[in-house]
């Protein structure tokens, strides 16, 4: 009798451990439940079966591609993009999760790697919108007004935001005659601080301070907002002898956005003149994370580095601006006061003649369109 419910008992066991088994999920059934929770909008309880999934999956690219996802969609682009970047690492060329990660990029204001990332997707789908207009917006930011006509050129005009992009391209690349066109059917539209800022913007660049101001302002009035706008009003106040005003609207500019390039840079200089050095530094290399080549933020940061004692670090800069940009000639007046401070008077002597010969060729070209009008 032992011997038979001893057999039975362990029989018992058997089937409880086969049935309980066979009831426990796989773990593949935490993913389907986590792209269902995804689906229904339960983004937060998602995300943990998302992470749980990939504790015993971390190569699942849909896994990593999701997870990315909603947690953009909760705001945290920066573990987004890590997510995103695992997946890529999986699958390189995947445009999907590309512009994902280019919107993260975006989002976040890495404006360089956004474009970078954009621009690859765009050339896989050239025919998608989406990307080449962020594209677009990504080289404006970035100072490439020529990247965004090229790109634009051909576009559908009646579409707002293809007009306000390419003709605020064509404006800033001095291309007045072909965007005034675009400017004017954006002011068919009725007032808006789009068409003022391109207005504004287009006088700025033909010198005529006074008159930008006033479109600057009305900008700033229909639309704070607006991207580049304060920074562009600061630059017209800053022309037009106010300096106070043109502070408060650079500051204004990076509480709207703390990586406005212009607004980093002229603010810079407003606070160099003020004897603020560490301040303006900072807002220097803030400024060159987003154009590490421009040349009016390295020439004001060597004139700090040189006001600081900095001469060696300097000379350095300066060199290097001279032969990236040899007409640039403020930059050589400073390398002349660099070597005569270091005592290297032949050197300095020759920075004063490249000064001379570059502003004899420039009275000469201001004289020659003196007498052709």
């Amino acid at each position: 009798m032992v011997e038979i419910s001893l057999r039975i008992r362990c029989s018992i066991l058997i089937l409880l451990l086969s049935s309980t088994s066979t009831a426990q999920p796989s773990i593949e059934d935490t993913l389907r439940h986590a792209i269902a929770l995804h689906q229904e909008g339960k983004v937060e309880e998602a995300i943990l079966a998302y992470q749980q999934y990939l504790l015993a999956r971390p190569t699942s690219l849909i896994a990593l591609s999701n997870l990315g996802a909603a947690l953009a969609k909760t705001g945290r682009y920066p573990n987004a993009i890590t997510q995103y970047r695992k997946a890529l690492k999986l699958q390189p060329n995947n445009p999907p999760i590309e512009m994902n990660l280019g919107l993260a990029y975006y989002k976040t204001n890495q404006i360089d790697l956004a474009a970078a990332t954009l621009e690859k997707v765009h050339k896989a789908a050239p025919e998608q919108p989406q990307p080449m207009m962020l594209l677009a917006d990504c080289w404006l930011s970035l100072g490439k007004n020529k990247e965004v006509i090229d790109l634009l050129t051909g576009a559908n005009v009646d579409d707002k935001a293809v007009a306000y992009l390419l003709g605020t391209a064509l404006v800033r690349d001095k291309q007045v005659d072909r965007g005034q066109p675009i400017i004017d059917r954006i002011l068919r539209d009725g007032d808006s601080a789009e068409a003022r800022l391109l207005l504004g913007t287009t006088k700025f660049n033909a010198m005529d301070y006074p008159a930008a101001l006033v479109d600057l302002e009305k900008a700033v009035q229909l639309n704070p907002n607006l991207p580049d706008v304060y920074a562009w009003y600061g630059q017209a106040l800053l022309r037009t002898g106010d300096p106070a005003r043109a502070t408060e609207a650079f500051q204004k500019a990076l509480e709207v956005n703390p990586n406005d390039f212009l607004a980093n840079l002229q603010l810079a200089v407003l606070l160099k003149e003020e004897q603020k050095m560490p301040e303006a530094r900072a807002l220097l290399k803030k400024a060159m994370l987003m154009r590490p080549a421009d040349i009016n933020a390295r020439y004001q940061l060597a004139t700090i580095d040189l006001h600081d004692g900095a001469v060696d670090g300097a000379r350095r800069q300066l060199e290097q601006l001279v032969k990236d940009v040899p007409t640039y000639t403020a930059a050589h007046v400073t390398l002349a006061t660099v070597y005569y401070r270091l005592r290297r008077k032949a050197d300095g002597d020759r920075e004063r003649a490249i000064v001379q010969k570059l502003n004899a060729e420039a009275q000469a070209k201001q004289q020659q369109g003196v007498n052709v009008k």
